[in-house]
């Protein structure tokens, strides 16, 4: 692990104070929310030979990025009814409560939906929106939609991807933006430059996955068509000038500090650049990824930059604040979430 770090604030109880603060997730797969109990469950409804819990735990080792994609292919592939991704959702916003997040904005991958083709992506909206405002109404945290496709599958089946997220935008208001994960060797973001395009005109907000497991030409890429958020991110301190780039601009840097380590895109923990580019002056916020998938969470990840990247417990209020000012929420909530953050004591 990383260098431990005398802190000031060590007179109060850490976790307690960072479970408190009113946190915001911006980086969050849907699909990655499943853990392996939900997995056995899923699968006794669905698999011929239903996964014992230790296969479904085995499932979430991995050795490197790749790997990953095959265990989130795993995970998925048991999604089989809607009411499975109803059940999915409000698991998650109950989880996401408990560790303080009062908003998150949540990928789901209308990509791997259409490619498996076993349900249509309409009844899976409905469901997850179910889902969604069953939580909400429950525990009070609120869940906003960013519908992903998967660079990897080419530009024909991104674009079906995000005109049917334009589409049904008008039915669910939930839909705030359209973004692309996947394998970044096999889809650079320019492919997609005239389809983010498109997307703009039609009202979607644009993120894109970047310099995860590629350098930071991939980076420079996602900004320039036209993201206004970065998942990742990692490797932009191998360019000084994009480093000044993101700094200037202040774009939003979705980090993934537990699932770049697992996924092998970093090589351990001592090496991460999240406090690198905090002190750098670049707008770091901080999230889960895909939380059962790397043994952590979003509460975990706050933890993590306190106890091991000498964060103050002021500095990640500061990048609290970050992900407020990042998210796409309308300007009052906004503004209301950023009052709680400020004013929070615990």
């Amino acid at each position: 692990m990383a260098r431990r770090i005398p802190q000031p604030d060590l007179e109060i109880d850490p976790e307690g104070w960072l479970r408190g603060l009113p946190k915001v997730e911006l980086h969050i797969h849907l699909e990655g929310t499943i853990l392996p109990e939900t997995l056995v469950v899923l699968s006794q409804k669905h698999d011929a030979e239903p996964l014992t819990l230790a296969a479904a735990r085995q499932l979430y080792t991995y050795a490197d990025f790749i790997g990953f994609l095959m265990t989130f292919k795993a995970v998925t592939e048991r999604l089989r009814t809607p009411d499975d991704y109803e059940f999915i959702t409000y698991e998650m916003v109950k989880t996401l409560a408990k560790q303080g997040v009062v908003h998150a904005e949540v990928y789901i991958s209308f990509g791997i939906l259409n490619k498996q083709g076993r349900l249509a992506v309409p009844d899976v909206m409905e469901a997850i929106e179910r889902g969604r405002m069953r939580g909400e109404v429950d525990f009070g945290t609120s869940v906003y939609w960013i519908i992903d496709a998967v660079r990897h599958f080419g530009v024909e089946e991104a674009a079906v991807v995000f005109r049917q997220a334009a589409e049904m935008r008008a039915e669910y208001p939930s839909i705030v933006g359209i973004g692309i994960g996947g394998d970044e060797a096999r889809g650079s973001a320019d492919l997609f430059r005239e389809l983010y395009a498109e997307a703009r005109e039609a009202g979607l907000r644009l993120t894109a996955h970047a310099g995860e497991s590629m350098g930071p030409g991939s980076i420079w890429a996602a900004i320039n068509i036209g993201a206004e958020r970065i998942g990742h991110a990692l490797t932009a301190d191998q360019d000084p000038e994009l480093m000044e780039i993101l700094a200037e601009r202040q774009i939003p840097l979705e980090m993934n500090v537990t699932s770049n380590i697992r996924t092998g895109c970093c090589v351990d923990f001592e090496k991460h650049p999240v406090k690198e580019y905090f002190d750098a002056g670049l707008m770091v916020t901080l999230n889960s990824d895909d939380p059962p998938m790397f043994g952590s969470d979003l509460l975990g990840e706050y933890v993590l930059a306190f106890k091991n990247y000498g964060f103050s417990l002021d500095q990640l209020r500061e990048v609290a604040a970050n992900a407020v000012e990042a998210s796409f929420l309308p300007p009052q909530r906004k503004l209301a979430l950023l009052q709680q953050v400020e004013r929070y004591e615990n």
